[in-house]
């Protein structure tokens, strides 16, 4: 027997505590945030006065990270940063201050997500494993990739996408087999745990799949390359919004103080409550129900200001919003399904802002169904090919097709 394959076989089992170690803490923290996210947002929604408080909420979050979260405030960006160049542990303060910024963010009303939430929970807890034992920096590598599939699996009760979103997002950069096998293994360790606590996750259907005719292929293209559009303009304005709150307001608690009355008039004053929040339930109604065509766009505008200025949540809820209310609104043009362009649209959408069209069909499967899967496979490819080499991660290194064919572009202008 050779050295390597007897480390190997050596290590087996303590990969397998680990894995199962994250997927329990990650799976229980995912469960008590959406349990907590369920208690602020339905309170919010019974007292919709509280949206005014906004900007005290965010005076508590740009307070807690100033003083307590200096060195965790990049968030998602942190852990693609760690895993490419590691460097030091990251702090397990990232968790608690993340879930309470969250919660604090949803119960006052601001236009955010709840993934970043649980990716950054779970890469908190992960790490805090290379102390315990003692792993070296190849290794502390594979905990990132368990800590972003863990979130990602437990929050959406999507453990198949979760497991290859956590390879995906970071281009399979120095991916082998064994972080492939634990991702999947810590993926439903953590999906198994939210299941355990009674969870119970939104579900969606897609009732009607039509052929798969030349036309209708033709229409999913539109689809996916709007999607993708949508995709980069939502990137692009949550990067403007923070570039501009961080060089004209220097004290960053002052933030989401600002952008808290600004987003307190536009809710209650203008009557726009619905794009507040998570926006669960405008993305329901959107598989049965055609929204106006500008639905999307102030998504993407409120989102991108929250989060600019300094709030906490994550991106890929309102993704899923801006995608099925834009899906649905083409509906009323695009002869198709209103509930399949939702779906479409739906993943498309978040494909195209984070580069992960595989992890995001296999989503789109796990959602919806086999059944309108190669349209669904169709629409993520064309988004992510449409939607620029700029994505919602900053720290995002973007590689492979989409990275060369870019490079091809840029050298024939």
């Amino acid at each position: 027997m050779t050295l390597n394959l007897k480390e190997t076989l050596l290590s087996i089992p303590k990969w397998i505590i680990i894995c199962s170690l994250i997927g329990i803490f990650s799976g229980s923290a995912s469960a008590l945030f959406l349990v907590s996210l369920e208690w602020v947002t339905q309170f919010r929604m019974q007292h919709d006065w509280i949206i005014w408080l906004l900007p005290f909420g965010g005076f508590l979050v740009g307070l807690s990270y100033y003083y307590w979260g200096e060195s965790v405030v990049k968030g998602n960006n942190l852990l693609l940063e760690e895993y490419e160049n590691p460097k030091k542990v990251i702090p397990f303060r990232m968790a608690p201050l993340v879930l309470l910024g969250t919660l604090i963010t949803h119960l006052f009303g601001g236009s955010a997500g709840r993934e970043g939430t649980a990716v950054q929970m779970g890469g908190a807890i992960a790490d805090q494993f290379t102390k315990i034992f003692k792993l070296h920096n190849s290794e502390r590598k594979i905990l990132i990739i368990l800590g972003i599939s863990a979130g990602f699996a437990s929050v959406f009760g999507t453990p198949l996408a979760g497991a290859i979103f956590a390879l995906e997002v970071l281009y399979f950069s120095k991916i082998n087999l064994k972080s492939t096998v634990l991702s999947f293994l810590v993926a439903y360790a953590a999906y198994f745990t939210v299941e355990f606590w009674e969870i119970k996750h939104t579900h969606y259907s897609i009732p009607i799949i039509p052929e798969l005719s030349f036309n209708n292929i033709i229409f999913t293209i539109i689809v996916g390359i709007l999607s993708g559009f949508a995709a980069l303009l939502f990137a692009r304005s949550t990067h403007f919004w923070g570039s501009l709150f961080s060089k004209n307001i220097k004290y960053p608690p002052l933030r989401p103080v600002i952008g808290g009355v600004v987003l307190a008039v536009a809710f209650a004053g203008f009557g726009l409550t619905k794009f507040s929040g998570l926006g669960v339930p405008v993305i329901v109604d959107s598989f049965s129900n055609a929204n106006q065509w500008y639905d999307f766009l102030l998504k993407i505008l409120f989102t991108g200001f929250t989060l600019g200025a300094g709030f906490k949540g994550g991106e890929v809820t309102p993704l899923f919003f801006v995608g099925a209310t834009l899906g649905s609104a083409l509906s009323l043009i695009i002869p198709m399904p209103i509930a399949l362009l939702a779906g479409i649209g739906f993943v498309a959408v978040f494909s195209g802002a984070t580069h992960t069209p595989i992890a995001c069909t296999i989503m789109g499967m796990e959602l919806f169904g086999i059944a309108p899967g190669i349209f669904i496979a169709i629409a993520c490819t064309i988004a992510y090919f449409s939607s620029g080499s700029i994505g919602i991660y900053k720290s995002q290194i973007v590689k492979g097709a989409k990275y060369r064919l870019y490079q091809r572009l840029n050298s024939n202008f």
